[in-house]
């Protein structure tokens, strides 16, 4: 009997086929077999196989090993978003690292990662295509940077990129398995009972709004998630929280903080942009519309990451400094609770 699972998360961009071989399966090369179970080019099996990607019985093979009766056939690979025509642009980007294999980024708040509907330019992707244009082609004539994680339009911080197909099914490999190290830093409403904790609940689109997430606590819908987060700083009616990711779901931080009765300051989609802890008093109703201004976006950042070289293997750690918008809020809240009456 064969059972065929395929595992798509918006925010970590790859594929995962397991593949139960039938009973009267004969032996056969296992990039063929996959290519005649699934729906992709023997090329990207291929490549899935040079990163390592392909596992029978729980075992890396070769694109040659010869798969038999009862096999289980596991390959990670790397998932293209659906193809808009891709124009290079020249926008600055601020490059943090590069090498032949990957390029880190600082994104900015403000910018979209890739063209999508009513987001065709202007886009991470569209400067990273002209950043790359001395870049050798792909086989049919294109260069494609490759996404293996993405940040929110309106959270700023690192994002790691892939140059070839091959660095992009070994990175996409270490998101599905959970090995990479990412930290972001958030200011949320509200003071925690706990120093440090966990926060859980499967996450899902919204059933009633498809443009945002909600958390499903019973896990009947949606995909497993969990963030843990530390507070650094306690500001009296909001917190400085350091997150880190276990999972990599589409919103997980915003809205699993929601969920915890904690929104990320200034969050329009998940209730943020409100007064919701504090006084009655004017004095304070203006200062938070001031830090709001200062901040006119969530106080989320993707402050550190660490994954391994997808050639080298050495372990690499990256750290960004949090943007002069959202520590100009910080600053005002510290203030605000040093010299309040």
């Amino acid at each position: 009997m064969e059972e065929n699972q395929n595992e798509n998360s918006n925010q970590e961009l790859y594929e995962h086929y397991r593949i139960v071989a039938d009973e009267g399966q004969n032996p056969l090369r296992v990039d063929k077999y996959l290519v005649n179970k699934i729906d992709v080019s023997r090329n990207k099996i291929q490549n899935a196989s040079a990163a390592g990607n392909i596992f029978v019985n729980d075992k890396p093979v070769k694109s040659n090993h010869k798969i038999k009766a009862g096999d289980v056939i596991s390959i990670v690979m790397a998932h293209p978003p659906k193809e808009i025509k891709l124009i290079p642009e020249n926008i600055p980007i601020d490059i943090v690292y590069e090498d032949k294999d990957l390029i880190i980024v600082n994104k900015k708040a403000g910018m979209v990662v890739h063209p999508a509907y009513g987001h065709y330019s202007g886009t991470l992707i569209n400067a990273l295509l002209h950043h790359l244009k001395d870049l050798p082609k792909t086989k049919d004539g294109e260069v494609r940077p490759g996404l293996v994680h993405r940040i929110d339009k309106n959270t700023s911080g690192l994002l790691l990129v892939a140059k070839n197909e091959v660095a992009m099914n070994n990175l996409a490999a270490q998101f599905f398995n959970k090995t990479t190290h990412r930290e972001y830093v958030a200011l949320a409403w509200g003071r925690f009972e706990e120093e440090e904790g966990t926060i859980t609940g499967h996450i899902g689109r919204n059933i009633k709004d498809r443009k945002v997430m909600q958390v499903f606590p019973a896990g009947d819908r949606g995909k497993s998630a969990v963030t843990h987060y530390k507070v650094l700083e306690d500001l009296g009616y909001v917190s400085l929280l350091r997150c880190r990711l276990e999972t990599g779901r589409t919103h997980q931080i915003r809205i699993h903080l929601k969920y915890a009765g904690h929104p990320i300051f200034n969050d329009s989609e998940y209730g943020g942009d409100r007064i919701l802890k504090g006084t009655l008093f004017s004095k304070y109703k203006q200062f938070v519309h001031n830090c709001f201004e200062v901040l006119p976006r969530q106080a989320l950042h993707a402050k550190t990451l660490g994954f391994k070289h997808p050639s080298t293997g050495e372990y690499m750690h990256f750290d960004s400094d949090i943007p002069e918008d959202m520590s100009k809020a910080i600053e005002k809240w510290r203030h605000y609770i040093a010299y309040r009456q």
